[in-house]
């Protein structure tokens, strides 16, 4: 099962990190979610396929009040991402998803009406959540045509989406990256495959690097910290990657 996570907390601001679960089944790649809260509300991250909808609820219920989430953030389209919007709309009907512009026409496949979402422009947005303020960050092309990751300036917190993801066997369950050349073995070809682009790379890489970062927060796999942050942005910068590999 899924487990919470505090892995930042300042008053009532968390992270709360709901992290890889050794139990899913092996035909349904493993994904992190993340809560972000002031207390009063809250906004989930990816919120997950609708296969695991079960697993990330009940997590969620063991750290914190459901009915205080306010809205969902959808880094991009994919179904582990959120396809299950139903599902959490059904809970309540009346929350908002943020997501790119590019993706609001295909998302509602999988829920909500006019009102649900809050399209992302190509620059980036502002999201508040209660007293905070996030920063929707670009990330086109990586892996997707319209991609957000998040910033939390105040916990210098960065949700990473699939970048930093990796596909990681299962003596490697740890919630942070402990040793960072093994680490990233097993994120080599994930970035190579699935990330198209390498100008939109070293744009991301030269935009992330100038921000404030304690931990650098993936989809898929541990938690980087400290200087494995850097260490990972200098190593995706100089990864020959999607059609620079031709």
């Amino acid at each position: 099962m899924k487990k919470a996570t505090i892995i930042y907390q300042s008053g009532e601001h968390q992270w709360i990190a709901l992290a890889r679960d050794p139990e899913k089944p092996n035909y349904l790649i493993d994904t992190n979610e993340y809560l972000i809260t002031d207390g009063t509300t809250a906004l989930l991250t990816d919120p997950g396929g609708s296969e695991i909808f079960s697993m990330v609820f009940t997590a969620i219920c063991d750290a914190y009040d459901p009915t205080k989430i306010g809205a969902l953030f959808a880094s991009h389209q994919d179904p582990d991402i959120i396809s299950s919007l139903s599902l959490w709309l059904d809970f309540n009907p009346d929350l908002k998803c943020y997501l790119s512009r590019l993706w609001s026409m295909f998302v509602p496949h999988f829920g909500g009406t006019d009102e649900t979402f809050i399209e992302i422009p190509d620059e980036g947005l502002n999201i508040p959540v209660g007293s905070l303020n996030l920063q929707a960050v670009p990330a086109h092309y990586l892996h997707s045509s319209g991609n957000f990751h998040l910033y939390d300036e105040k916990a210098r917190l960065f949700f990473s989406g699939d970048i930093g993801a990796a596909m990681l066997p299962p003596d490697m369950n740890d919630l942070v990256v402990k040793n960072f050349a093994r680490h990233i073995e097993h994120a080599k070809y994930f970035h190579q495959r699935w990330m198209g682009s390498t100008e939109a790379k070293r744009l991301w890489c030269e935009r992330v690097a100038k921000l404030k970062i304690d931990m650098l927060c993936p989809q898929h796999g541990a938690i980087y910290q400290g200087a494995d942050v850097e260490r990972f942005i200098n190593w995706f910068d100089e990864l020959p990657v999607g059609t620079g590999l031709l």
